[in-house]
């Protein structure tokens, strides 16, 4: 297990995707220690003496690759008072804290799996995908929805990978004209997979849902993960 550590970051760029959706990049002071895909950083606003109480924080899914360590990359929709701080006051030039890693959300590629990402909840499995191998044996199929086309945020990286993998299949599942992420509508491709484990992350309405609708296709609980977050 990695050691956590609690590292100042400058905010290099911020990107607006719209309907309050933000990607930020963040220039660790030293290097990021080795994460897995799939975890998460705490980030904190407050000022932070390097040893003291940890300021007030929330958490977020590391959704730049492991390899990269001298960025970090989060993705967040502005939800509540502490988002909205952040919608705020990260511009570039600013400078928070991170501490990191946390989180045993990962997925596992030795066997068949499949992503079920909604909104920015597709964070969890971008620096996952990016790990992926041109001779993965497994197939891995990912079903990412979003609000509208304009918030893949992570599409095109979504699709750019799936042009390098062979086995790894992405399915852009936009609710504005395709409606919401549906168990039923991805069964027929889940069906020709071997066994697989799924993998659920973004709001808890969706993971309710698509939980639910997993269970009526008798997928036994233990080959359901989810990543749960508010």
């Amino acid at each position: 297990m990695a050691v956590v550590r609690k590292i100042p970051c400058i905010v290099r760029d911020v990107i607006d995707h719209g309907e309050h959706v933000y990607t930020v990049e963040l220039e660790p002071a030293t290097p990021v220690p080795q994460f897995k895909p799939g975890q998460f950083l705490h980030l904190a606003i407050d000022p932070y003496d390097g040893a003291g109480f940890w300021p007030e924080s929330r958490v977020f899914s590391i959704a730049s690759s492991p390899r990269n360590r001298d960025r970090l990359t989060i993705t967040y929709a502005v939800k509540g008072a502490f988002t909205t701080r952040m919608e705020r006051e990260l511009l570039p030039g600013a400078r928070v804290w991170v501490k990191l890693p946390y989180g045993e959300f990962v997925v596992d590629s030795s066997s068949d799996a499949v992503l079920f990402a909604g909104g920015t909840g597709v964070t969890a499995f971008t620096a996952f995908i990016q790990s992926l191998t041109t001779n993965l044996a497994s197939r891995i199929v990912l079903f990412y929805g979003a609000r509208t086309p304009q918030l893949f945020v992570y599409g095109a990286l979504a699709e750019a990978c799936a042009s390098e993998v062979p086995s790894l299949t992405c399915h852009l599942v936009s609710e504005e004209t395709q409606g919401r992420l549906q168990v039923e509508v991805a069964w027929p491709e889940i069906a020709t997979l071997n066994a697989p484990v799924f993998y659920l992350s973004g709001p808890p309405l969706m993971l309710d849902a698509i939980t639910k609708q997993l269970r009526g296709r008798d997928v036994p609980p233990e080959r359901i993960r989810t990543d749960a977050w508010e």
